[in-house]
């Protein structure tokens, strides 16, 4: 079973979570229900779950920070932020701090299983449609790095540049692999690759080189 932990300062959108998630046979949505991330993190040392689905804005100890408590600690929960359009700029610091991934509040129920799935899977989740929304938001529309990316994307080979080039688009590493006809194990060697050679810390990172070296 894999172990969630709801993290809202919304009630409702608590309810609405746990009525989609309970209803997937192979997840179990864990008591509490933190309406803050203070709360999230006691509960989260408490409950010891796999997977944190985390507020952005919450009153107190925002969902950044409370990334920041849980993540990179030996069997440290996977984080997917929650978020909407308006709040781009913290989802970057969201992803910083060492979220796996981000959804809008509004995911269809069946997507939202499949990214609890994925992230335990060790895939972060990135939405193509908001991926390109916020890399268009955080370069805003800024060619001056065009060379400097180009230079830094040089470093990858054919085959890990057409790699980073779908993270760009926001595709999933099942999508990469159908795309490129390999296999999943071999696009995440791929991918691990591609982060350690342009020294990015998440693919959002990857994505908004990929952007930047576009534009020139």
């Amino acid at each position: 079973m894999i172990r969630v932990l709801l993290v809202d300062d919304d009630a409702l959108v608590r309810a609405g979570l746990r009525l989609i998630l309970g209803g997937a046979p192979d997840i179990d949505v864990l008591p509490g229900d933190p309406s803050d991330g203070a709360a999230g993190v006691a509960a989260a040392r408490e409950h010891r779950p796999d997977v944190i689905l985390m507020d952005i804005r919450m009153p107190g100890t925002d969902g950044i920070e409370a990334t920041k408590m849980l993540v990179g600690k030996p069997d440290s929960p996977h984080v997917i932020v929650l978020t909407t359009f308006d709040s781009d700029d913290l989802i970057v610091q969201a992803l910083r701090a060492g979220a796996s991934g981000f959804l809008l509040k509004d995911t269809p129920p069946e997507r939202l299983v499949a990214a609890v799935r994925s992230v335990v899977a060790g895939e972060p989740i990135l939405s193509p449609s908001v991926t390109r929304q916020l890399v268009e938001k955080v370069t805003g529309g800024n060619t001056s790095g065009y060379a400097a990316a180009r230079d830094r994307l040089s470093a990858l080979t054919a085959r890990e540049l057409e790699v980073a080039e779908l993270i760009g688009s926001g595709l999933s590493n099942a999508d990469i692999a159908r795309r490129l006809y390999m296999s999943v194990p071999t696009v995440k060697a791929h991918v691990s690759r591609v982060l350690t050679k342009l020294d990015a810390d998440n693919r959002v990172q990857v994505a908004i080189l990929v952007h930047d070296a576009q534009q020139g």
